[in-house]
């Protein structure tokens, strides 16, 4: 089978919460084998949009198809890695007993768990509850936990929040290597600097894409050289 040019497409999404839509009618691809940066302030829909792409919210309208299969299907659970803003992580356990925990349930040998500490440079406190842990150590354990089985998909909302300026940027070393080795990236951000990190972006605000392309083509499409101003300039000509 011919591997799709889009990784992940959505076609007419409407989500509605509290009889209000937080997204209506959107439609988007994402290209596979990149990292697709999806920016835009809080409270814009990002959240929203990465639980539809991966089976998890209740849509009112629309189709999402992840991998040539539509959202959330079975067949999907061990393809595709979803970390959530939150930890989705044991607090009463420790950092070794939470990956054992999860690489149980994935079928996964132990010593992916050990190869997993040292790729998120969590060695020194792989014994420490979780509980003890300070908020980017805990979403390093998170990260972990999502790149378990191997994804051929990762959908990561805000996974850079709480970090050092040197492990945000060794983040986003570990994310172009997973894509070098085959992976597709979905990274929200509201933190504008990191969209140079990205090769392609979604620029998304009010639960609409108001612009899409690569950094260096919405800088030349708006004549703004930061990307926050770049962002601004496009809210201001109505998108």
């Amino acid at each position: 089978m011919t591997e799709p040019l889009a990784a992940i497409t959505v076609q007419g999404l409407t989500v509605v919460r509290g009889g209000a839509s937080v997204l209506d009618g959107l439609s988007l691809e994402v290209p596979a084998r990149k990292i697709t940066g999806l920016l835009g302030p809080s409270g814009g829909g990002k959240s929203t949009l990465l639980r539809s792409i991966v089976g998890v919210q209740q849509v009112a309208a629309g189709q999402v198809t992840v991998l040539g299969e539509p959202a959330g299907s079975p067949a999907l659970r061990r393809r595709v890695g979803y970390m959530t803003q939150s930890p989705s992580v044991y607090a009463d356990l420790s950092v070794r007993e939470n990956l054992r925990y999860f690489a149980r349930l994935y079928s996964v040998p132990e010593s992916r768990c050990d190869e997993l500490i040292e790729t998120v440079s969590l060695g020194s406190v792989a014994g420490k509850v979780v509980a003890n842990l300070s908020g980017g150590q805990r979403a390093r354990v998170s990260l972990a936990t999502t790149l378990l089985a191997k994804p051929e998909l990762l959908v990561l909302d805000e996974p850079t929040v709480g970090l050092d300026p040197l492990l945000r940027r060794d983040l986003w070393d570990l994310f172009h290597r997973f894509v070098d080795e085959g992976a597709t990236l979905l990274v929200s951000s509201h933190v504008m600097d990191e969209a140079d990190r990205c090769d392609e972006l979604l620029l998304l605000r009010e639960g609409a894409v108001i612009a899409s392309g690569t950094a260096a083509a919405l800088r030349r499409q708006t004549g703004a050289e930061s990307l926050e101003d770049v962002f601004l300039r496009l809210v201001e000509a109505g998108g």
